[in-house]
């Protein structure tokens, strides 16, 4: 006997395939600036000079970031979830310690680079804010899970996961801002913001849906 799946059933796995796939394709701008950014490395220049001088935190910020950005998107695929636990349980022991680098690692970038103008100060705040909240969540979500609390930890783990995309927002609230000339200072930092506050809206969007279903 055989059994086709309800059009409800069917529409859910549309949504779910085309989330991982609109997930993707937010991390792919960023993925693919930050390796132009490490194969830009061999010769300094007055943009990458920071980088060349000390190259290892933006080689783990890079790694980290991208490996939590494409493993991260297939997490979110309620087939994933249901049907392959052990791949999913796999991919959540890699990305915690990937999440906790990408983010440690963009505190360590603040802290340690000189960063161009628009790029300090009140930037360099939010940054600051944001890498300690997500390593804040990632740590909440590790407690959840020792505590069989999965809903607890899903929540957790999707807010890291948001503020860990934010680059891939950035491009479209951030990207505009670069082709302007001389813009006020708080220009920079509001669209940098901007994204993370977008991706941090949604996170708190999908969360409160996850509790209605």
């Amino acid at each position: 006997m055989t059994t086709t799946a309800s059009p409800r059933s069917s529409a859910s796995d549309t949504r779910n395939r085309l989330a991982v796939a609109g997930l993707l394709v937010l991390a792919a701008v960023p993925a693919a600036a930050s390796a132009w950014r490490l194969g830009d490395l061999g010769e300094a220049t007055v943009d990458n000079a920071r980088f060349v001088a000390d190259p290892a935190p933006i080689v783990v910020h890079v790694v980290a970031a991208t490996l939590y950005a494409v493993v991260g998107a297939f997490q979110f695929s309620l087939r994933v979830r249901r049907d392959h636990h052990a791949w999913h349980r796999a991919a959540g022991v890699a990305l915690v310690p990937a999440g906790a680098l990408a983010a440690g690692s963009g505190i360590w970038m603040t802290a340690t680079y000189d960063m161009p103008p628009g790029h300090d100060g009140a930037l360099s705040v939010i940054r600051y804010v944001v890498g300690a909240a997500m390593l804040a969540q990632l740590t909440l979500a590790v407690i959840a899970l020792a505590r069989h609390r999965y809903a607890q930890h899903g929540a957790w783990m999707t807010r890291a996961y948001a503020l860990g995309m934010g680059a891939g927002t950035q491009v479209l609230t951030a990207g505009p801002t670069i082709n302007l000339d001389d813009p006020p200072s708080w220009v920079h930092p509001f669209a940098m913001g901007l994204g993370w506050g977008i991706n941090a809206a949604v996170a708190e969007w999908v969360i409160a849906r996850r509790r209605r279903s």
